[in-house]
């Protein structure tokens, strides 16, 4: 009895670290998404530009988590509810003689690998057309490595972040470390940038529709992964968060769609693309602790808010290139307080939501948790950009961004047509 009760833990165990592995595949391919989704909406001069930030990502912040991010994140603690000790080279997973290794905990650092490299790429739609590749780069590692670290320590390290576990925030995958955070630094840096040349409402088209709609697929197929991924197991709780990711994104379309109609006459592609996106990016923290059918209500809210809120950059005067602020953070925020009002969350047994427990305790600390990651991103961002711009120079020269970032910065054209 006590070998079949083993090997079934350990059948189990391989399930689901081989769903781990799975899920980590699918969340990577989500930074190419990102890739797409943004090449498409920029100029045709800047898509190479605006791709390399989303590759440089992939491949910086991947070398840092191994080196010790993943210790900082994950580690046991270096500074309790706050940060963790690193852990060079992923040492410890790798067993006391470094060659037994741990399945399921190498499974588990690579699927949060993938969420730290997908942060990073997301902040570089803000300053899209204007960057430096070498000073994003900078920006990234050390963003990195004092802001996404810490914050995933907080949120998804259950046994000590002080989110996590002192105010039972609930972040299933990534509402506050991922989209709030990513998007307080896309603010961060678009004020420490300014505005491109010729700012305001329609001053450029995206230069290739099908493109962005390649990266919007691919965002959605991946983020399967990103969220029913985050259970680390085979469950009913996995099942539940993979058919809210179906539900919210596809009603945040159909809300977008809507607004873009009565706003502006013509529902859009872009449009649907960006509902999609906005209703993905609500449904991460909640993905986990809504019915399908509240999921399906946050969708339309987040839609329909985020279709608006994208045309605030005009009347507060910043240029957040591709709608950063108001897609992420708009849609982060959404999403992390939308669960203190209709998740069936629970603390101690008791349920704490103000539909299922009649309280406002678990809006409370949704609140904490998210502006307190939001302020925290905004500040250390708006820091790192501008000693980063006062030094090595982060914008490129106004003629620069005229000629096209492409060929200046790479040396490369996007779109070479040549007579036969």
């Amino acid at each position: 009895m006590l070998l079949h009760t083993a090997a079934a833990y350990d059948a189990q165990t391989s399930v689901n670290s081989l769903w781990l592995l799975v899920a980590a595949a699918l969340v990577l391919l989500m930074t190419p998404g990102v890739a797409f989704f943004y090449g498409g909406m920029v100029k045709a001069k800047s898509v190479i530009s605006m791709m390399m930030m989303s590759f440089g990502a992939i491949a910086l912040v991947a070398v840092l988590w191994v080196l010790y991010g993943y210790g900082l994140s994950f580690g046991k603690p270096l500074i309790p509810h706050w940060l963790g000790i690193p852990d060079w080279g992923l040492s410890s997973l790798l067993g006391k003689d470094g060659m037994t290794p741990d399945l399921n905990g190498l499974a588990f650092a690579g699927f949060q690998a993938t969420f730290a490299i997908i942060t990073v790429a997301l902040i570089s739609g803000a300053i899209a057309d204007r960057a430096r590749f070498g000073a994003w780069m900078v920006f990234a590692g050390v963003w990195a490595t004092v802001v996404y670290f810490p914050v995933a320590y907080w949120v998804f390290n259950l046994g000590d972040g002080w989110s996590a576990s002192l105010l039972h925030v609930n972040d299933f995958a990534g509402g506050t470390a991922v989209h709030i955070n990513a998007g307080a630094a896309g603010l961060a840096l678009a004020l420490v940038l300014g505005k491109r040349v010729g700012f305001q409402k329609g001053m450029s088209k995206p230069h290739n529709v099908p493109l962005t709609l390649l990266g919007a697929a691919l965002l959605w197929f991946g983020w399967f992964g990103f969220n029913a991924g985050s259970e680390a197991a085979v469950d009913g709780v996995a099942a539940i968060a993979w058919i809210n990711t179906l539900a919210a994104p596809a009603a945040a379309t159909i809300g977008w769609l809507i607004v873009e109609r009565i706003k502006d006459g013509k529902p859009t592609s872009i449009g649907a693309a960006s509902g999609a996106v906005a209703g993905l990016v609500a449904i991460t923290p909640a993905c986990n602790i809504l019915t399908p059918g509240w999921a399906i209500v946050l969708g339309v809210i987040t839609g329909a808010v985020c279709a608006v809120a994208i045309d605030l950059k005009f009347k507060l005067g910043f240029d957040d290139s591709l709608d950063v602020v108001g897609i992420h953070l708009i849609g982060g925020l959404i999403g992390t307080l939308y669960i203190g009002f209709f998740g069936f969350t629970k603390v101690d047994g008791k349920f704490t939501s103000l539909l299922y427990g009649g309280s406002f305790q678990q809006l409370g600390a949704q609140a904490v948790g998210a502006f307190g990651v939001m302020i925290y991103s905004f500040v250390l961002a708006y820091v790192i950009g501008w000693v980063i711009q006062k030094t090595m120079g982060f914008r490129v020269k106004t003629e620069d961004e005229i000629a096209g970032v492409d060929t200046i910065v790479h040396g490369e054209e996007g779109y070479v047509l040549e007579n036969a």
